[in-house]
């Protein structure tokens, strides 16, 4: 038994190809697309995948549409970001999970290495981080709008294999510009965290890395001086001074995110007072 394929695409005419060729074994890949002004479409459609439209408001919709709307010709399917490339080894793991009708688990989460200037940042990014990738649609569904969580309906299992992440191939000023629009989303979700509450301390000391990241995360909300210790902690607690130069420079990066999202938050408070930013 196969598995089907879901990419969410936009103007990734120089990812695109890549993605697809280490997929090309899905006999079902399906592209949706939100606009793409480039070659993105034509690419996919000469690779033989299916390809939908709809116009992105938020990814917590767009991924609910692609898993809910969209009829896929297997049970399992396998969602990489454009700029992820998945090796052999991965695709036989979960292919061996699609051919076993016995398995209980309703979605599987993967580790990835993430290469920037040509190496694996193993220290900066986090190593490892569980994303969702594998998954039964129907028993599946997605919070928050921005880097979103997975809810599974049954069990979850986690994958042996990685995935290689490109996050910045498509050039320093696409990642600029993708994390101005990811900012303005965390901004809001940081507001809603702080204003909520119910931060679980105990989770910090979690043996899930997800919910030690998600309570770290939940934490920073409610600490000052966010970007500098963001850096701090990148840089020398988590060793991103042993990814040499390119570790530098993606602490660096990550610092300037952290500080977008601030000084958003700080706008969205002033505009809720009706004063001018």
């Amino acid at each position: 038994m196969s598995i089907s394929v879901l990419i969410l695409t936009l103007n990734e005419e120089l990812n695109l190809p890549d993605c697809l060729d280490a997929v090309s074994w899905s006999d079902d890949i399906v592209v949706l697309d939100s606009g793409s002004t480039d070659r993105t479409v034509e690419i996919a459609k000469a690779a033989g995948a299916r390809v939908y439209h709809r116009v992105q408001d938020n990814e917590h919709a767009q991924r609910t549409y692609g898993l809910r709307q969209i009829e896929f010709r297997h049970p399992w399917v396998y969602m990489p970001d454009a700029d992820e490339i998945t090796p052999p080894d991965l695709r036989d793991e979960m292919l061996a999970i699609a051919a076993d009708p016995g398995r209980p688990e309703v979605m599987f989460r993967v580790r990835f290495k993430n290469i920037f200037m040509g190496r694996w940042i193993r220290h900066s990014s986090l190593y490892p981080t569980w994303v969702v990738r594998l998954v039964r649609p129907e028993k599946i569904s997605f919070e928050r709008q921005i880097n979103l969580q997975c809810v599974a309906d049954g069990l979850e299992g986690r994958l042996q294999s990685h995935f290689y992440h490109y996050s910045f191939n498509k050039g320093l000023n696409a990642w600029y510009e993708k994390h101005n629009r990811y900012s303005w989303f965390e901004a809001q979700e940081s507001l809603k965290s702080l204003r909520r509450g119910g931060l679980k301390l105990a989770d910090i000391f979690s043996g899930r890395a997800e919910l030690r990241r998600r309570a770290l995360k939940e934490l920073s909300f409610r600490l000052p001086f966010r970007p500098a210790l963001r850096f701090l902690y990148m840089y020398f607690i988590r060793g991103g001074f042993l990814d040499g130069g390119a570790g530098y420079l993606y602490c660096r990066l990550l610092t300037a995110y952290e500080y977008m999202i601030v000084v958003k938050m700080m706008e969205i408070r002033r505009r809720e007072q009706g004063l001018r930013v």
